[in-house]
């Protein structure tokens, strides 16, 4: 029997068997050590032929410099123009900069595979992904809740405006969606990966995600991960309702009010992040709790593509096509420009 096992091993290098609740910690730890010789871990391609790998490179190098444009430009207009220093665009600012940083853990890496012809990332490559990845989600909704609470005050309690959202509250509220982003990246982080890994260690993704190595794990010990999991997601559900109830609120209010102007100017206030909450949240509710019938590698694919690198890309045309301050901030600040430069180019010639 033991010829036979030594056999298999050598043709399978990651074969390994599940011990028995009765083998004794001395097999549990020789299970355990199969996840510390894991050295790299192996992607999904977008593709198997070289023509499609070089057509998914220009594609997402695409997306990615108008990402990087488009929140770019919403950073600068914000920090320039002294009349957008409100808390609603103090607050759009940071989810300008989360963009940014959600979107550059996963795109360049799958840029480099698909230009490379790749799969590999390294442990620690693959750990860093995870805790950006979570920390860069997990803010970004605590964020655009506290944008609703910003557009249920500005509208339901207009007299409360300044007391409620003052300086220092946003400062304090942003602070603490950072703060809880971060806790919550490192907690999923160091629990994901001081799970023992005896399966593998190839993903069924694009990118390092924590479901996709909970697959890899041993039985019996992702199921603290999992109950982390779902507290997780019961604090992003009560999120989701809070979100819907201002909402509720703020419709109630904005239907009520008379004149049209007005009801125009606070819809197009609300519009464009209800409408980036509806598409982070639809996304991602899709992608992780879509039926098992609707599953299969491609599917997945294209849906985790979708919420991972959709909502960043979309996010700044929503909020500058919706919203006029925007659109006259950014007018004025392309005019300065190129005032500036030819100031510059004049005064070169003479």
């Amino acid at each position: 029997m033991r010829s036979g096992i030594v056999l298999l091993r050598e043709l399978c290098p990651n074969f390994s068997l599940p011990f028995p609740h009765w083998a004794g910690p001395h097999a549990q730890r020789q299970q355990m050590s199969n996840s510390s010789s894991i050295t790299e871990f192996l992607l999904l391609p977008f593709a198997d032929t070289r023509e499609l790998q070089l057509l998914h490179f220009w594609l997402f190098l695409g997306i990615y410099l108008a990402a990087l444009l488009g929140n770019g430009l919403i950073i600068t207009t914000i920090a320039c123009d002294h009349h957008l220093h409100t808390p609603m665009y103090f607050f759009l600012l940071n989810l300008s900069v989360l963009d940014l940083g959600s979107i550059s853990t996963t795109l360049p890496k799958a840029m480099h595979n698909s230009l490379w012809d790749n799969r590999d990332i390294s442990y620690l490559g693959c750990a860093a992904q995870v805790f950006m990845f979570v920390f860069f989600i997990s803010e970004q909704y605590c964020l655009l809740t506290i944008m609703s609470y910003d557009r249920y005050v500005a509208i339901c309690k207009p007299l409360h405006y300044g007391t409620l959202l003052g300086r220092r509250s946003c400062v304090h509220m942003a602070a603490a969606a950072w703060g809880t982003g971060f806790l919550y990246a490192v907690l999923h982080t160091g629990n994901t990966f001081s799970l023992p890994l005896c399966k593998g260690n190839t993903l069924d993704q694009f990118f390092c995600e924590i479901p996709q190595i909970l697959k890899l794990s041993c039985s019996h010990f992702y199921l603290r991960e999992v109950g982390l999991l779902v507290v997780s997601a019961c604090l992003g559900f009560g999120c989701f309702v809070f979100i819907v109830v201002s909402y509720v609120q703020i419709f109630r209010v904005v239907l009520r009010i008379p004149s049209e102007d007005g009801r125009h100017k606070a819809f197009s206030t609300c519009l464009p992040h209800l409408a980036v909450v509806s598409l982070f949240v639809s996304t991602s509710f899709f992608a992780y709790l879509k039926p098992p019938s609707f599953s299969s590698l491609f599917l997945d694919l294209v849906v985790s593509f979708l919420y991972t690198v959709l909502p960043p890309a979309m996010n700044p045309l929503i909020y500058s096509i919706r919203n006029q301050e925007v659109k006259d901030a950014l007018r004025k600040l392309f005019s300065w420009t190129f005032f500036s430069s030819d100031k510059v180019l004049i005064s070169l010639h003479k």
